[in-house]
């Protein structure tokens, strides 16, 4: 089979198309001939070996798919070829053909093509579990999300509107980015890039929301929009950081937890996949549902070929992705 093939853990540009062996379902397994990929930040570290997971080479990257059954393994019950179906994998993806663990393959419904079944994978996974398991939104909230015009950005903000959040803010860069957020739901913007970023979001935030601040910030980002925002969240509010896109990790100050009665958690969403499929099933259903009654719509703001794959993780490492980038695989 055609798939995007790393050799050595190297930097993108080493990245080649080539040749891998058909996968063969065993046990708890099926084949998924890949109609539509998502790309994703993650695909870049995995490629250079800077990914907590290191697969063993030769691999394809790819962490979500959406395709159709092609063959079934023992003890798979649910799934037959045929079948359409999105599927959430730790490599992969990138490739005309994805071995999966059963576990972790989920039949579409029919309103849902290819292209937006891969797209309303892993981010969108992401999303859901940083806004209601890690962070406990409750109708009414303030959610500031920062990089909101990125692809966990903007499943945030539909998430976050979808959920029941009072107001949902946009950390962005730019006006270009401002647009995108605004298409996907946002109430409000905040420019990151302002050079007083540190009080300049918090008196953006407190001005919006009459002083009561941020209730959830989902950071995807890092860097000093991190500290900035939070100064800008409300009593007892709940940070998530799910990255570090700006490339720099943060330090945060133990006492200003204290001080403002806030908390601050992670989210590495694999986790989840690995030890919970049963609960990532269900998520991933309630996804499928926003979407079909028209609640939440992945902003795709480019598609590519197989061979496109290094332009695409360019863009994404280039910080110039809005929204979603997908590989459209025949």
């Amino acid at each position: 089979m055609k798939a995007a093939v790393v050799r050595a853990f190297a930097p993108i540009e080493n990245l080649q198309i080539g040749e891998l062996p058909d996968p063969v379902p065993g046990k708890g397994q099926v084949v998924i001939d890949v109609k539509a990929a998502e790309v994703n930040y993650p695909d870049i570290l995995v490629i250079s070996g800077q990914y907590q997971i290191k697969p063993p080479l030769p691999f394809a990257p790819g962490k979500t798919a959406a395709g159709i059954v092609s063959a079934v393994g023992a003890d798979v019950a649910g799934l037959n070829v045929g079948d359409r179906v999105a599927a959430q994998v730790e490599y992969g993806a990138f490739a005309e053909k994805l071995l999966a663990s059963a576990v972790n393959v989920f039949p579409m419904p029919a309103a849902v093509d290819f292209t937006k079944g891969a797209a309303l994978g892993l981010v969108y996974q992401t999303a859901h579990f940083a806004l209601v398991e890690r962070a406990r939104l409750q109708k009414g909230d303030v959610v500031l999300v920062l990089g909101a015009s990125g692809g966990i950005g903007v499943a945030s903000v539909q998430m976050g509107k979808a959920l029941g959040a009072r107001m949902v803010i946009a950390g962005v860069l730019g006006h270009d980015n401002a647009r995108v957020a605004r298409q996907a739901g946002a109430d409000a913007m905040v420019e990151l890039g302002d050079a007083n970023l540190r009080e300049a979001l918090r008196e953006r935030v407190h001005q919006l929301t009459d002083g009561h601040g941020a209730d959830i910030v989902i950071d995807p980002v890092g860097g000093a929009a991190n500290a900035a925002a939070l100064r800008a969240m409300a009593w007892r509010g709940r940070m998530v950081i799910i990255g570090f896109a700006a490339g720099e990790i943060p330090t945060i100050k133990a006492n200003y937890l204290l001080v403002k009665n806030i908390e601050v958690s992670g989210l590495q969403w694999s986790d989840y996949r690995d030890r919970t499929p049963e609960w990532v099933a269900r998520v991933q259903q309630e996804i499928f549902a926003l979407y079909v009654a028209g609640k939440i719509d992945p902003y795709i703001s480019r598609t590519f070929p197989l061979a496109g794959v290094k332009d695409a993780l360019t863009l994404l490492q280039q910080g110039k992705a809005q929204g979603k980038l997908i590989l459209e695989i025949a």
